[in-house]
């Protein structure tokens, strides 16, 4: 059956073609022939990579011949570039959908590098961020016409960096505003990471969940190492824009959780609050006071160490496995750059070196055995 289906069953419904009951049985049939035909994986990363390398063949050819082509040249090759993918995808949907997904997929890749590419030819001011807002707007409509998973990843990336990439414009050289971009997209990914409910799981939110997963953990040393960074320059943000700043960082998640997971979002205030705690925690400046600071460091491993048990305990409250194995790994590199930051200097080399063996060795068991527990109440709590 071809990708639409489930809209044209509905369609037949509130036409009266046929009964509920009837699909009913209709869903229920494909949804276990897809079960039992499982996922086609070879296949599918097979048009994924290929769709890949296709997109990278492709711009390397271009780039290869570039000076050889006259303007006109060039923009026509732009524009052959774009609709060449679509085009293909079109005539092959309705026979192998995957292969007219990463079609689509290289059209909108593709389609970044036309945008690019005509500023180039046409001697266009340069604010690449406005390029992105281009080809962030080509991957929405893509998905609003289609409603492909790769044009959902594609909007979900693409919208993000064309924000950031405006706020880094728009500060460069001002002093102040580092630390909001570094919350916000912090926050960002905690939303995608949190898209996935027990009554509401689509391809897109698990998706979502995935590109969330990878980015919450490397988000979160961004928090960390640029808290206090206020830039080289005596010039300040105006409060005005600064304001802005916080607010799009801040509310656009908040905003997007809210629309994912609906009266079920307040975890994710909660996790902003959390953020922002840690992005407000002054860095160690006072060479005096070295109890301060070590007091200083142990309350800033002890908030990561609490949001990634938090995260632990969300997981199992909303039954999801990727929350609580973040959350556990999350604590024990909070324990490890505790140790190598605060404990390891203070020791002998070879007692430093004996003691974080025995960390890991004993640290790493006693973590994998926690998570295993947390999984096994999961497990049962679950109906």
């Amino acid at each position: 059956m071809p990708k639409n289906w489930q809209r044209s069953l509905g369609r037949w419904v509130e036409a009266r073609l046929i009964d509920a009951g009837t699909a009913e049985r209709i869903q229920a049939f494909e949804n276990d022939r897809e079960r039992r035909g499982g996922r086609r994986w070879p296949v599918i990363l097979a048009c994924v990579f290929g769709g890949l390398l296709l997109c990278a063949g492709v711009l390397l050819f271009v780039a290869a011949h570039w000076d050889e082509l006259s303007p006109a040249g060039r923009f026509a090759l732009v524009l052959v570039m774009v609709g060449a993918f679509h085009a293909a995808a079109a005539f092959l949907r309705e026979r192998t959908d995957v292969l007219a997904q990463a079609l689509h997929g290289a059209g909108t890749v593709a389609l970044g590098a036309g945008i690019f590419l005509a500023g180039q030819i046409f001697n266009l001011q340069e604010h690449w961020p406005g390029g992105f807002m281009l080809w962030a707007a080509g991957a929405w409509i893509a998905w609003l016409l289609l409603r492909d998973r790769i044009q959902a990843i594609l909007a979900a990336v693409l919208t993000p960096v064309w924000l950031a990439g405006e706020w880094m414009v728009t500060i460069e050289h001002m002093r102040g505003g580092q630390d909001l971009l570094a919350e916000g997209l912090w926050l960002l990914a905690l939303t995608y990471l949190t898209a996935r409910l027990p009554d509401k799981d689509t391809p897109v939110r698990h998706d979502l969940a995935w590109i969330g997963g990878l980015a919450l953990i490397p988000q979160t040393f961004w928090v960390v190492l640029s808290r206090g960074w206020l830039g080289s320059t005596t010039v300040s943000v105006p409060k005005g824009v600064l304001t802005a700043g916080w607010v799009i960082a801040y509310g656009a998640p908040l905003a997007l959780a809210y629309a994912l997971r609906g009266r079920a979002a307040w975890p994710v205030l909660v996790a902003a609050v959390w953020v922002r705690l840690v992005g407000a925690m002054e860095p160690r400046t006072s060479p005096y006071s070295e109890q301060a600071l070590d007091w200083h460091e142990i309350g800033m491993y002890a908030l990561c160490g609490l949001g990634s048990a938090l995260l632990a305990w969300w997981g199992i409250v909303e039954a999801r496995r990727e929350r609580v194995n973040l959350g556990v790994a999350g604590f024990g590199l909070a324990v490890i750059f505790f140790y190598f930051a605060s404990v390891m200097d203070k020791l002998g080399r070879s007692l430093s070196l004996i003691t974080l063996g025995l960390l890991l060795l004993f640290g790493g068991y006693a973590l994998e055995r926690a998570r295993r527990r947390l999984l096994e109440r999961m497990s049962e709590a679950a109906p």
